[in-house]
């Protein structure tokens, strides 16, 4: 009876020994040691495949540099090169299977790479996986590389692309919000500070409000990506470069520059860059800030949308599932609260990589592998994040405009645009006055004879309101503030 497949196994062999490794696995004896040693987050590094493609990039140029500098023979850097361009092209990254959570600095995680790579080579050489003697993983696919250069740098190039991507969508978002602007560019409301009442406004300069803050953090999120560009490839273990030719970094930069796209360079002190993790404080730290400022514009938007009766009820939110088992008709704004759970969630891995970063010793961070997957979710989560708030949010956003005129007319805080006209003191008696008896402020101001009714009119437009149209002149104020009487009839 022919023996299944999946059943079949390979032996392997490393310094601890002997294991059985699946036939048909791409990956070797050191990946399978570190499913035994890290079954922790139950999530390959391959849920980051801009992580993957970076590693594989960084293989493969390190073949082409070995290839230049001449340790490593053409068709062995041939079969890797082509091998690490079928990684990038997307293919085999089922086979990236080592937690993202693991200890050894990323050593687990640089030996899969090695490992598929090679066994990929192997099979366009028409050789079988595991035929180690013929393309080793380490002695070639690994030439003049450590994981403590390869790691780094693979992690600064895979958030460099994952990068571009959430720009993207970014600036997607920012201009579905700034549509929304021009859309209610003529709806008047009333603004709030510390959740009172305030002075008028538009909704559209609300919205307005929230593009320019969310194009703000495009700049910052670009400035601090500029970091992630200074790579440590030919420091190898420490920085020291022993067992590297001196050729190799810079051709390897050059490689690995056209590969990525990327304007990469090469640090200065290699000892310094292959411990040092300020770069990915910084990065985090920037992510962290656009998080939170987004999660403060659903809070807004939550609070918008509230009620819709007994709340402040402005705008109306897409309804995208029912609110409630209990009760019938409630719709509940989950897009905003998913967001604001995606902010916790980046404000905390933003302080896992600032302790992270604080623990690492002497020459290396041993603590990459939590820096990495903290910071790789955090940019994937903002990305979806902003996505479905643009599409099952923002775009479909309605003003109620008949609740938000009754609103304006019936505040007080309109008065404030007559202050120059009426003077403090009368201002404040006809806002008593009018709170007390629910009186309109604008009957209120031509009944004490304080403005005509065409001035009152005037000065209390929607654009003058919302400070679009600027007060060329003013009235003289009239001094009869001592004749303005509270009316206190409820």
């Amino acid at each position: 009876m022919a023996q299944d497949a999946t059943s079949r196994t390979r032996t392997e062999a490393d310094s601890l020994g002997s294991l059985e490794i699946p036939a048909d696995a791409y990956w070797g004896i050191h990946t399978a040691r570190a499913l035994e040693n890290f079954p922790i987050a139950k999530r390959p590094i391959s849920v980051y495949s801009d992580f993957v493609r970076a590693l594989a990039m960084v293989k493969q140029a390190s073949a082409r540099a070995n290839l230049e500098i001449g340790v490593l023979s053409a068709q062995k850097a041939d079969l890797i090169d082509r091998a690490a361009q079928l990684v990038i092209d997307g293919k085999y990254h089922d086979q990236f299977v080592v937690g993202v959570i693991q200890g050894g600095a990323g050593t687990s995680t640089n030996m899969n790479v090695n490992e598929v790579i090679t066994n990929i080579a192997l099979e366009l050489a028409g050789r079988e996986k595991g035929d180690y003697a013929f393309l080793a993983p380490i002695d070639d696919t690994n030439r003049s590389q450590s994981t403590n250069d390869v790691y780094p740098t693979a992690i600064k190039i895979g958030l460099s692309l994952q990068l571009r991507s959430l720009l993207e969508e970014l600036d997607l978002l920012r201009k579905s919000f700034l549509a929304k602007a021009v859309e209610f560019h003529d709806v008047l409301k009333v603004g709030r500070t510390q959740l009172q009442d305030a002075v008028p406004m538009t909704l559209g300069q609300e919205f307005h409000g929230f593009a320019t803050t969310l194009g703000e953090d495009l700049q910052r999120l670009t400035e601090n990506a500029s970091l992630l560009t200074e790579i440590n490839m030919g420091a190898t273990a420490i920085g020291t470069g022993i067992t590297t030719h001196p050729g190799y970094a810079p051709a390897v930069l050059h490689h690995l520059c056209e590969i990525s796209g990327l304007e990469l360079s090469t640090a200065t002190d290699l000892v310094e860059a292959t411990s040092d993790t300020g770069s990915f404080m910084s990065f985090s730290s920037s992510l962290k800030r656009s998080a939170i400022k987004l999660s403060k514009v659903c809070n807004d938007l939550r609070l918008l949308s509230s009620g819709p009766q007994a709340g402040l009820g402005e705008i109306n939110l897409p309804a995208r599932a029912a609110g409630s088992s209990i009760m019938p008709g409630k719709v509940n704004p989950i897009i905003p609260e998913v967001v604001n759970q995606v902010a916790f969630s980046v404000a905390g891995a933003d302080l896992t990589v600032t302790m992270a970063a604080e623990a690492g010793q002497l020459q290396l961070n041993a603590f990459e592998p939590v820096i990495a997957h903290s910071i790789f979710q955090s940019i994937t989560w903002m990305r979806q994040g902003m996505w479905t708030l643009r599409v099952n949010c923002i775009d479909g956003i309605t003003a109620n405009r008949e609740r938000l005129g009754a609103m304006v007319g019936s505040s007080v805080g309109v008065v404030t645009a007559l202050t120059p006209f009426i003077g403090y003191a009368a201002s404040a008696a006809l806002a008593k006055t009018a709170l007390l008896t629910g009186h309109n402020i604008a009957d209120l101001v031509v009944e004490a004879g304080l403005m005509t009714r065409e001035d009152v009119t005037k000065q209390l437009s929607p654009a003058r309101l919302s400070g679009l149209e600027s007060v060329t002149s003013a009235i003289p104020i009239v001094q009869a503030a001592e004749n303005v009487v509270v009316d206190e009839r409820a």
